[in-house]
């Protein structure tokens, strides 16, 4: 049985609420003051995320787990989309607040250690993105290559798929492989919504000593993985691939 527009809308939330918790918390856990992860590095964090997105993708079958308006965009360039431009919007808004919920979730959880944070940074660093070095123009390509990476291997690989169609696993995969080879510019938001609902979040959270949200930055993780996610999905479109059977 197809699911209905509202059950599609309350699996992106969770999923991407889902998604936010897990990776939120592992950034959390890697930096934070007095966690016992503390120093995990960087490839924990890559870990971590890969598979926040494999429990996101995995809680949200009934809508596709799209999770990532800039995976939306990308399918609707490549044809891929069947729900057409207004669910594609309606998506997008779930995503940003199941993005959000999972941000206050990460907050809630981590609550003492956020407390106990002398520096403003590291608090925002949970929440969202941030360049290790800010130079704006290179800092979009940045986004926008990832993304680009990210989408077009979904869209090639899965074509006539969903994200979770395509499988939880080749998903959360990709991400880490992401994050290990093209993460240490940006913190590879590669999804707008990670970004911008939770640095909303952080932006009206009662943060003990929180400092400012950036929003300065804010555009470059929204406005990059958009392009690149369109670029993923038109090129992913025309080029040939001979795509394995994948199993039911």
């Amino acid at each position: 049985m197809t699911p209905s527009l509202g059950a599609e809308f309350l699996s992106e939330v969770v999923g991407t609420a889902m998604l936010l918790l897990l990776g939120g918390g592992v950034v959390a856990t890697a930096i934070l003051t007095r966690s016992k992860g503390l120093g995990g590095g960087w490839l924990l964090i890559n870990f971590g995320w890969g598979l926040a997105v494999f429990a996101g993708v995995t809680v949200s079958y009934a809508s596709g787990g799209y999770l990532n308006p800039g995976v939306v965009v990308g399918a609707l360039a490549a044809g891929t989309f069947t729900g057409g431009f207004g669910v594609a919007l309606l998506f997008i808004l779930a995503e940003l607040i199941g993005a959000f919920i999972g941000a206050v979730l990460v907050w809630l959880a981590f609550k003492r250690h956020f407390d106990e944070e002398a520096d403003p940074g590291t608090v925002l660093g949970v929440f969202s993105t941030g360049p290790a070095i800010r130079a704006l123009a290179w800092n979009l390509v940045t986004e926008i290559i990832g993304t680009f990476v990210l989408v077009f291997v979904v869209v090639a690989f899965g074509k006539g798929h969903t994200p979770a169609g395509l499988g939880a696993l080749p998903v959360a995969l990709l991400v880490i492989a992401i994050g290990a080879s093209l993460g240490g510019p940006t913190g590879y938001a590669i999804n707008p919504a990670r970004d911008l609902g939770p640095r909303i979040a952080h932006a009206v959270l009662p943060i003990k000593g929180k400092g400012s949200s950036d929003w300065s930055y804010s555009w470059i993780p929204v406005v990059g993985p958009l392009i690149g996610g369109g670029l993923g999905g038109l090129v992913a479109a025309v080029v040939p691939i001979i795509v394995p059977v994948i199993p039911q």
